[in-house]
């Protein structure tokens, strides 16, 4: 699709570059734009796919879920953790 694109928006300007018919200059400048702008979109949505991740690697909502129940509850302190403090002072 994309070389497509490139051969179009050559065609065209080139139709644009050597003709002297108003009308053939119009239809050859929109076709020049049109497929640039359809290259462009082209190798975005090439690059976009290429780093995109596949749906099979996607986790489902349970699954999400059940990690962030699991994370909150170890990010909360037990009661081991707060009865006896880690550094006490001396006094005396």
């Amino acid at each position: 699709m994309r070389w497509l694109m490139l051969g179009l928006t050559l065609f065209g300007f080139a139709i644009s570059f050597v003709t002297k018919s108003p009308a053939v200059l119009a239809i050859g400048l929109v076709l020049g734009f049109v497929g640039l702008f359809g290259l462009v979109f082209s190798m975005a949505a090439d690059r976009v796919s290429a780093s995109a991740r596949p749906e099979s690697a996607m986790l489902r909502p349970e699954d999400l879920a059940a990690m962030r129940t699991k994370r909150t509850a170890a990010s909360t302190p037990t009661a081991s953790r707060t009865a006896a403090p880690t550094n006490p002072q001396k006094t005396g």
